[in-house]
């Protein structure tokens, strides 16, 4: 995936935050699904209030070789895209922002299921920036994934921007069964050009078979704690990690953590998993670290 440059919105052009919200705020046209139903989306637009939203992936064995998508609903600004895939027996899709998003006051949630023996890859067009809104309070976005077994989940958007301002609390929760494989991603870019971060939170919280696999919360920005010490991201400006679990490693042995270059490290997670984390000075090198550690993990 080509990486993002954190001073490029999805249209190519940057939002100052004093825009004013306009109609094209109101939802977007949802992606019907492989059942051609329609949805009438739930975004609210109303005076001084955030967008509320929520889109829904589900993909599944078509019993033909291939995977359909029943559920492929857009809501707001995630408008969801079936897209080509160059693997065989892979379905693809990819989330397009359809307005600036996600803005203080928002609550957004994607929730995607892949079922049985499901093979989905999800990406998206371009970076999400988190901007300031008019709405005093800070946006939400919510993420929820769940692998049923036999299926993979690849969970690898672009990054996230946190403009000078904005206040997001981001979740992703993750649910996945035994025999359940995941490739997941994130990315945060702690200001664009030229300017200081806004304030942003983020929690990812995996199970695998019921039991807790990861569960761990980082806070950046003005007000997170120790944020002006020397020892939080030694002047860098860019964050990520890659988590991957992979069930054929289940009975393989467990190497301790290890340094991938100067500024990345791998660590073995309880069962079948491992956990890339990396800073780097922008989006770039970001992006490399952590295919160095995608091809380390195999």
């Amino acid at each position: 995936m080509t990486p993002t440059s954190p001073a490029v919105a999805s249209s190519g052009t940057t939002r100052t935050p004093s825009t004013t919200r306009t109609p094209s705020r109101t939802g977007a046209p949802s992606t019907a699904g492989t059942l051609g139903t329609t949805h009438t989306p739930s975004t609210t637009n109303a005076p001084n209030a955030g967008v509320r939203a929520v889109g829904r992936v589900r993909a599944e064995v078509d019993g033909r070789g291939g995977i359909a998508l029943p559920v492929l609903v857009g809501d707001g600004p995630l408008a969801l895209r079936r897209t080509r895939s160059v693997v065989d027996g892979e379905a693809r899709v990819t989330v397009v922002g359809a307005m600036s998003a996600p803005l203080g006051g928002d609550r957004i949630a994607l929730e995607v299921t892949a079922g049985p023996g499901a093979r989905l890859r999800i990406g998206s067009a371009a970076a999400t920036i988190a901007l300031p809104g008019r709405s005093a309070g800070p946006a939400h976005y919510e993420i929820r994934l769940t692998v049923a077994d036999g299926a993979t989940l690849h969970w690898l958007p672009e990054p996230l921007i946190s403009a000078h301002g904005s206040d997001l609390r981001m979740t992703t929760r993750v649910e996945l069964a035994p025999t359940a494989r995941l490739v997941l991603r994130e990315e945060q870019i702690l200001g664009r050009t030229g300017e200081s971060p806004g304030h942003l939170t983020t929690r990812l919280t995996v199970h695998r078979a019921g039991r807790p696999l990861l569960d761990q919360e980082l806070a950046y920005g003005p007000g997170a704690p120790g944020w002006d010490g020397g020892a939080v991201l030694g002047g860098h400006r860019a964050v990520g990690q890659l988590l991957v679990v992979d069930p054929s490693r289940d009975s393989g042995p467990v190497a301790g953590p290890r340094l991938l270059g100067a500024t990345a490290v791998l660590t073995p997670l309880s069962g079948p998993a491992a956990l890339a984390t990396a800073v780097a000075p922008d989006a770039l090198q970001l992006r490399r670290a952590l295919d160095e550690a995608a091809a380390a993990v195999g």
